[in-house]
C-alpha cells in the first residue's frame, strides 16, 4: 500500500501512550500504532452504519418470507 507522509501535534501524553504501546506489542513504528488506532475507529464507524441500517429494516419484510412461494427459481 502506497503512504503517505503528514504531520501531526499530539500531547506529550499521547505520544508517550503511542511509545508504550509500539513497544509493549511489538509494532514497527509510531506509525504503524496511530494506523491501528486510525482502523479501529473506521470499524467502530461501519459497525455503527450497521446498527443504524439495521433500525431501517422494515419489520413487514418478515410477512413475506411466508407468502407461499415454495420456488423461488421464478
Amino acid at each position: 500500500m502506497q503512504s503517505e507522509k503528514i504531520s501531526i501535534s499530539l500531547p506529550s501524553s499521547l505520544l508517550q501512550f503511542i511509545e508504550n504501546y509500539k513497544l509493549n506489542k511489538g509494532c514497527k513504528s509510531r506509525s504503524a500504532v496511530i494506523e491501528l488506532a486510525i482502523e479501529l475507529l473506521r470499524y467502530q464507524e461501519l459497525e455503527r452504519a450497521y446498527r443504524e441500517a439495521a433500525q431501517e429494516i422494515d419489520p413487514e419484510w418478515d410477512l413475506t418470507v411466508g407468502d407461499g412461494l415454495s420456488d423461488e427459481r421464478w
